[in-house]
């Protein structure tokens, strides 16, 4: 019988500041998995997606 799992997150962005001389933005990310009701803050996409990555098991 095929197992069925379900992994729910909802990730948040918060533009935290913007380097005036480059222009280059820098976002707070916020990752809540909605099944173990965990919420972490990240600083680049990246790892939120490596956490994400991490829960799933891939």
């Amino acid at each position: 019988m095929e197992q069925k799992q379900i992994a729910s997150f909802i990730v948040r962005f918060h533009l935290a500041e913007i380097d005036e001389q480059t222009g280059k933005k820098k976002w707070r990310i916020k990752v809540s998995h909605v099944q173990e009701d965990i919420e972490i803050l990240f600083e680049t996409i990246e790892d939120a997606m490596n956490f994400m990555r991490n829960i799933i098991g891939d």
